[in-house]
């Protein structure tokens, strides 16, 4: 009896392991290879599946857990502090797991069916004005030559709404300065046309034949170099915006995807078209871009005031002055 008991407590063991030393890595290598996710995003599903995976070896329970039990787990999230927008997040890491895991793991019930994700409501981007962003783009010093690659840089950044990790992998060869386009490599390997204005091509132009030539020691595919020849990385990028914002007197944290929400809004407000905006932005699903048709009250306002035939009239028909 003595040594079914511990045969018992062997196998349950087993089962707390699986899920760690084997159906997580086998999830995450399914991401990053067959649906082609980028490395940030098998991260993110890894940091919460491996909270999960933390929480299951500390109660003793095997991933091929009950409704019950991982409901419990969802409570100890929000006993936590854990945001309604981060819960959902988790939720819908641990959906795509047990998804994968009856698929091919052979799981036979998934517990995260018919489970409802916390609202965690729209969060608005958080624009800069035309006037911060000109005040942005003119702070890096260009009588410097690492000043006129960083004048390139959020210039192209604000003219093509491209990410951080897009931007940094950027190759030289798919900047075609004279048609002004880019073809850039998106999440999931997809590719994309962007168009870029005068601006950014003059400053592109004055950086890959002045400046680039002398950084490139290393004979880099990538458009934007150190002084030592590689290629910045996301990190860098962020930092030099965060510096350049600084010296332009913009007040709280700027992140290199306000520069992509000003691109974005900006365009909207002057009249762009929506499908447009979504293929330059690269989202998959036009739900993701019409969160930039979310404006402000006043901006309501005004178009209404502008555009509609009887705002400006009183009682009498006559017009207001």
């Amino acid at each position: 009896m003595r040594r079914e008991r511990g045969r018992s407590a062997d196998a349950r063991s087993a089962g707390r392991r699986e899920f760690l030393d084997r159906d997580l890595p086998s999830y995450l290598d399914h991401l990053a290879l067959e649906r082609g996710l980028s490395s940030a995003t098998v991260a993110a599903y890894g940091a919460d599946l491996g909270a999960f995976g933390s929480w299951l070896q500390s109660q003793r329970l095997s991933s091929r857990l009950s409704r019950r039990q991982l409901a419990r787990y969802l409570r100890e999230l929000r006993v936590r502090g854990l945001s309604a927008r981060s819960a959902a997040r988790a939720i819908s890491a641990l959906r795509g797991f047990y998804g994968f895991a009856v698929a091919h793991r052979g799981y036979r019930e998934d517990p995260t069916a018919d489970l409802q994700s916390p609202r965690a409501g729209l969060a608005l981007p958080k624009a800069l004005s035309q006037e911060q962003v000109e005040s942005l783009l003119s702070a890096p010093d260009d009588s410097e030559p690492l000043g006129v690659r960083d004048r390139a840089m959020l210039e192209l950044l604000y003219a093509s709404g491209l990410r951080v990790s897009e931007i940094a992998q950027l190759p030289r060869e798919r900047v075609d300065l004279e048609a002004k386009m880019l073809r850039v490599e998106g999440k999931g390997g997809k590719e994309r046309l962007v168009p870029f204005g005068r601006s950014a091509a003059a400053w592109l132009e004055r950086y890959v034949t002045r400046v680039r030539p002398a950084f490139d020691r290393r004979g880099s595919a990538a458009l934007f170099l150190s002084a030592r020849g590689a290629g910045l990385t996301r990190q860098r990028i962020w930092q030099l915006i965060e510096k350049y914002a600084r010296q332009a007197g913009l007040r709280g944290r700027l992140t290199p995807h306000a520069l992509r929400h000003s691109f974005a809004t900006h365009l909207l407000e002057h009249g762009a078209d929506l499908r447009a905006l979504q293929l330059m932005l690269g989202h998959a699903d036009i739900a993701t871009t019409q969160i930039y048709t979310q404006v402000s009250g006043g901006r309501l306002r005004r178009v209404y005031d502008r555009y509609h035939p009887r705002a400006s009239r009183v009682a009498g028909g006559k017009r207001s002055r």
